[in-house]
């Protein structure tokens, strides 16, 4: 269905192939669309006119997309402004947000993706936060599949946001990461940031660690002691496994949440305290909610907005590019020569199925660095745990893959998902089939059942070269 033709996009990219693709497709749907080479130019023409949305790339010859996007938010704050990025890390995420764009999108892009975002800038037409100038402090999350884009999505867009957060994910996705991230780019990033594992504190020591308690509240308490929320008072409190809270406990969370109030243990004493609650689990507390072991008005409180992290095995593109950092890492804390994996090890490592996740990655690569003998590692040099492991998806096995992949996307609620897995598996189609044919186009078609027509409108639609 096309749309209004009076409404106008910008396209700010040195990339002639990006610019062309673009301001066909959005011109195929409708819109006026008028694209630049470098962000003076964009900047030259926003004093004759302006756009409804302006789509930039973040690095350009010249001023960045950065610098269009914070002047476009400063003086234009009425036009949503979408950052395209090849550099799909949580730094360019943040930073995007940070500059005051209305959307982040990391490259490759599917064209569906940019079309939904350009509608969505035009129906929303809202403002997103001012910038802010807080930096990660050596806090990084490294991730560029498209589960961990949505991670650093939601980081970016709950900057300078007090709300809190439910961050699930399995044990060792890197839930403590995303919830330090979450504070240093929150209004409370020069305040505490206090962590507590619930599961790790003897159940009748936990409410001693959270609300402190006084002098004689009980036996070995020989002084007054301040618990967790006021240490993070002004700041962030996170809370770890939050599903192994007791339901007396949960009790007293909720009713500090409502209010900020609460008593130390033994305490006659009121205490306001100022904090933002991020809480985690690995378990699903819906599941608890229904068995009534965890309070269902509890749970709507601490799950205002959600982050769901991915296992490694649902993000294991990732693997070669935390492996890198990880061994690199080690061999700097250790003082040894950064250890180097070769493609077959690479390919071992990618069939395993890391129960542990990242952090079980981490400790592979840190064994990896201590005992491996050579400087290049091989399949022999790998831990037996991994040597001795299944493949988790066997080549045969692509439905498996599939419907993993289909069950993260109808999590996320996304929208959609036929057209965009369609457009996935047919680009897979191609490019393995040009590839066996060393780009012979007829053969390519013959192999895949189709015309040659079929096949170059195939490759134009799907943006392959």
């Amino acid at each position: 269905m096309n749309r209004s033709p009076k409404k106008k996009i910008w396209i700010v990219d040195d990339d002639n192939s990006i610019r062309w693709v673009l301001c066909r497709t959005l011109r195929a749907e409708g819109y006026d669309v008028r694209d630049f080479v470098h962000a003076e130019a964009a900047i030259s023409a926003l004093m004759r006119d302006q756009p409804d949305v302006l789509m930039t790339d973040i690095r350009m010859p010249g001023k960045s997309g950065l610098e269009l996007s914070k002047l476009v938010h400063k003086k234009f704050s009425n036009i949503p402004c979408i950052v395209m990025t090849a550099h799909t890390d949580l730094d360019s995420a943040v930073a995007s947000y940070d500059s005051g764009a209305f959307e982040y999108l990391p490259k490759p892009f599917d064209l569906d993706d940019a079309v939904h975002f350009v509608q969505r800038a035009i129906d929303l037409n809202v403002l997103q936060n001012p910038a802010v100038e807080e930096t990660l402090q050596g806090i990084e999350i490294i991730g560029e599949a498209p589960a961990m884009q949505e991670v650093f999505r939601a980081i970016g867009r709950l900057a300078k946001s007090h709300i809190n957060v439910l961050i699930s994910g399995e044990s060792g996705t890197g839930k403590e990461l995303v919830a330090k991230a979450l504070h240093q780019h929150s209004p409370r990033a020069n305040d505490s940031f206090i962590a507590i594992n619930i599961a790790a504190i003897p159940t009748d020591l936990v409410a001693s660690e959270l609300f402190g308690h006084e002098k004689g509240a009980f036996s070995g308490a020989i002084e007054q002691r301040l618990g967790r929320f006021e240490q993070a008072n002004g700041g962030t409190l996170f809370l770890d496994d939050i599903g192994e809270m007791s339901t007396d406990l949960q009790t007293k969370l909720l009713r500090i949440l409502s209010d900020q109030k609460f008593y130390r243990v033994g305490g006659l004493d009121l205490v306001e305290i100022d904090v933002r609650v991020l809480a985690a689990t690995n378990q699903n507390l819906e599941e608890l909610v229904e068995q009534g072991k965890f309070r269902e008005d509890l749970y709507h409180r601490l799950n205002v907005i959600r982050v769901d992290l991915p296992p490694l095995r649902g993000r294991i593109e990732d693997l070669p590019l935390l492996a890198t950092r990880f061994l690199s890492d080690c061999a700097q804390e250790l003082d040894v020569e950064v250890k180097q994996i070769t493609e077959s090890a690479l390919a071992k490592l990618m069939e395993f199925d890391w129960p542990g996740n990242v952090r079980q990655l981490e400790n592979v690569c840190r064994w990896i660095t201590v005992m491996a003998a050579a400087s290049r590692v091989g399949v022999e040099d790998l831990p037996s745990d991994i040597l001795q492991a299944k493949a988790t998806v066997q080549p045969e096995d692509w439905e498996s893959s599939l419907s993993m992949l289909v069950r993260q996307k109808l999590n996320r609620g996304q929208e959609n998902i036929l057209d965009e897995l369609l457009k996935r598996f047919e680009a897979i189609l191609l490019r393995n089939a040009l590839d066996h044919t060393t780009g012979h186009r007829q053969n390519a078609a013959k192999l895949l059942g189709w015309g040659r027509n079929t096949l170059t409108r195939k490759l134009k639609d799907l943006n392959i070269d």
